[in-house]
C-alpha cells in the first residue's frame, strides 16, 4: 500500500482528496495536516510514502515545508497540489525536490497516477506545470541548444516527432491523442518509446528538447 499524507488548510479539500485517493486499492490515506509544520511532523511519525502539499497554508506554507522535508522525513516524497499555478511556484517546487506539481482542477485519475509515480521514484507534472517549466527554461543561448536538440530529435520518426511537439505545448496524453487522431493508450506507448530513444527521464525533458529545436 502507498501511504499518503494530505496537507491542506481546508477540511473540505482534504476530505475530497481522501475520497479520491481511497478509491484506489493500492493507496491508503494515513493522515491529514492543516499546515506545513504539522505535515512535516506527521510525515515522519506516520512513515508516509507520499505527501500532498498545498502551497497557501498557515504556520508554514507548502513550499517551505517542501524545502525542509528531506531533513524531517527523508523517506517521504512530496507532490505540490494547489490552485495557484504561477510559474515561480512551479519552478520552486521542482527545484526544491518535489516529485510533482498538480493544480486542483486535475482529474481524479491524474491525481492517483501522480501519487503512484511519486511512490516509485518518478516525477509527475500536470500539463499546465509542464508549460510553465518549458517556457521558463527556454531562455538562454538559443542557437547552441537548438542545434543540439535538433540532432537528438533526428532519431525520431515523423509520427514520434509530432507527439514530442505536442508535449512541448504541454498537452496531456488524451489531448495529444485527440489532436493526432490516436488513442490515449497509443500515445502512452509513443511517449515511452520516445523517452527511451532520446534518453530522457520524463516528458518534461522531451518537451524542452522540442521547444529548443524550434528556437
Amino acid at each position: 500500500m502507498i501511504r499518503v499524507l494530505v496537507a491542506d488548510d481546508e477540511p473540505l479539500i482534504r476530505a475530497g482528496i481522501r475520497m479520491i485517493l481511497t478509491s484506489a486499492e493500492d493507496i491508503e490515506v494515513v493522515g491529514e495536516a492543516p499546515d506545513g509544520a504539522q505535515a512535516l511532523r506527521m510525515a515522519a511519525e506516520l512513515a508516509a510514502d507520499v505527501l500532498l502539499l498545498d502551497i497557501r497554508m498557515p504556520v508554514m506554507d507548502g513550499l517551505s515545508a517542501l524545502a525542509e522535508l528531506p531533513r524531517a522525513a527523508p523517506g517521504t516524497r512530496a507532490i505540490v497540489l494547489t490552485t495557484f499555478g504561477e510559474r515561480e511556484n512551479v519552478l520552486r517546487a521542482i527545484t526544491s525536490g518535489g516529485a510533482g506539481f498538480l493544480l486542483k482542477d486535475t482529474a481524479p485519475g491524474e491525481l492517483i497516477q501522480a501519487v503512484r509515480a511519486a511512490a516509485t521514484g518518478h516525477a509527475f507534472l500536470s500539463p499546465a506545470a509542464t508549460r510553465h517549466i518549458v517556457d521558463s527554461l527556454a531562455d538562454g543561448p538559443a542557437a547552441a541548444r537548438g542545434e543540439q536538440a535538433r540532432r537528438r530529435l533526428a532519431v525520431l520518426t515523423a509520427r514520434e516527432r509530432a507527439v514530442v511537439d505536442l508535449l512541448g505545448e504541454g498537452l496531456s496524453n488524451a489531448d495529444t491523442g485527440a489532436r493526432l487522431h490516436m488513442s490515449e493508450a497509443t500515445v502512452k506507448t509513443y511517449v515511452s518509446r520516445i523517452l527511451a530513444k532520446l534518453d530522457c527521464e520524463n516528458r518534461v525533458q522531451a518537451a524542452l528538447l522540442a521547444r529548443d529545436a524550434e528556437l
